[in-house]
């Protein structure tokens, strides 16, 4: 057996090759792409010989993504991608001073996967479709975070210098192809007040706003009340960065539409859409976060009590000396989390086994998020029943040993 560790940058990798004794039989600096990984090979074959088996290659690394890791998997070794916070603290046994290096980094990783391999978790051997999955829905999420961000920088700008815009679009979203269409039309105060009522009425329509003509009419009139106002070049700076953002704002809006078909079109095309979206809550979008962050990996999660902890749904105890209390996990894959509350909440209407669970939880004294994060660690189980069984989600199954539900 050989342990490598591998640390990695953007233009090459510092790796060390071990036996299983620790023993150090090579280090190397290798460069990224495909010179770099025959390196590699011709490591292995040097001190392994020839008649090793590629799944006797351990390679701990703290990435699982990109061409590299893909080849390693390829080449049948067996890869770990190892968070770089227990890369950390694991380099604390050898000393407290905090020195780095990158050759250090990957002599931490090679015995990480020597010592402690029993508790890490290896790469899952997902499908491509499944990866393809992974790579637009982050993607798409990604897009609609940096959405958010530069709508709250629009926001605020306008508070500063032209609240009564806040005012005026308050009925049509910020967001809205027609408000956004106005803002860059008419960014400043005295510029929006000259808007015509056909200007305005022409941009809900292409926006396909219904009672046009009414809305066009309060937003003119809001536009033209008496406010106060900042000096004319601080007023000008400020729509100059109104009407930039605001074209961003547009253009996600137009890449984040065309990213949802593409995450539509790859999740439809795995084998278990049907499955995701049996489950109550789970549409198609959060079903292609969900199967995204999970993997399609049958051997990757041992049991329902594994998939609900990678997922950070199920509860952590903190027990020492008389203090025994139990919390929710806050490192966890915040992707996922995020994915597995909107279904639970949108559960708690589709599903009424999910309603009597949470209320349930509620009658208990448990507050909304921890009464919701119980409602999808529920459903986390569920989900993997479902898949392990190749079942669709039936309402009467999920729930049916739990009292309420029969006495319904």
């Amino acid at each position: 057996m050989l342990l490598i560790g591998d640390d990695w940058a953007e233009d090459h990798h510092d790796v060390e090759v071990q036996d299983e004794t620790g023993r150090k039989l090579a280090a190397a600096k290798l460069p990224e792409g495909v010179d770099g990984v025959a390196k590699l090979h011709e490591l292995v074959a040097k001190h392994g010989g020839e008649k090793l088996d590629p799944n006797a290659v351990i390679v701990g690394i703290e990435t699982d993504r990109g061409p590299w890791v893909q080849a390693l998997i390829a080449a049948g070794y067996k890869v770990y991608a190892i968070n770089p916070r227990q890369v950390a603290r694991f380099k604390e046994r050898y000393g407290t001073s905090g020195a780095k290096s990158d050759k250090g980094d990957a002599h931490a990783l090679a015995d990480m996967v020597r010592i402690d391999r029993d508790q890490l978790r290896p790469i899952a051997g997902d499908s491509e479709q499944a990866q393809a999955i992974k790579v637009v829905a982050r993607a798409h999420q990604t897009l609609i975070w940096e959405r958010t961000r530069i709508f709250q920088r629009l926001r605020n700008a306008l508070r500063e210098y032209f609240p009564a815009a806040l005012d005026a679009y308050a009925d049509l979203t910020l967001l809205g192809a027609d408000a956004l269409e106005l803002l860059v039309k008419a960014p400043t105060p005295q510029a929006a007040a000259k808007l015509t009522h056909a200007q305005i009425t022409a941009a809900l329509a292409r926006a396909r706003r219904r009672n046009r003509t009414a809305k066009a009419a309060v937003i003119q009139t809001a536009l033209r009340e008496q406010h106060l106002e900042l000096a004319e070049p601080v007023t000008a700076a400020y729509a100059a960065t109104v009407v930039a953002h605001a074209r961003l704002l547009i253009t996600l809006n137009e890449q984040i539409a065309d990213l949802e078909t593409q995450v539509k079109a790859h999740f439809h095309a795995h084998p278990d859409a049907e499955i995701y979206l049996s489950m109550p809550g789970m549409g198609e979008i959060s079903g292609a976060r969900v199967l995204a962050e999970f993997g399609d990996d049958p051997t990757r999660y041992a049991s329902a009590k594994a998939r609900k902890n990678y997922a950070g749904t199920s509860p952590i105890t903190r027990a020492s000396g008389k203090s025994h209390t139990v919390q929710a996990r806050f490192v966890r894959n915040n992707r996922l989390a995020d994915a597995l509350q909107a279904q639970a909440f949108s559960a708690l209407n589709g599903s009424p086994g999910a309603r009597a669970y949470y209320d349930k939880q509620r009658v208990r004294d448990v507050g909304y998020n921890g009464a919701l994060r119980q409602v999808g660690n529920r459903l986390v189980g569920i989900l993997h029943g479902c898949l392990k069984t190749r079942t669709l989600y039936d309402e009467a199954t999920a729930w049916s040993h739990y009292a309420y539900l029969h006495a319904a």
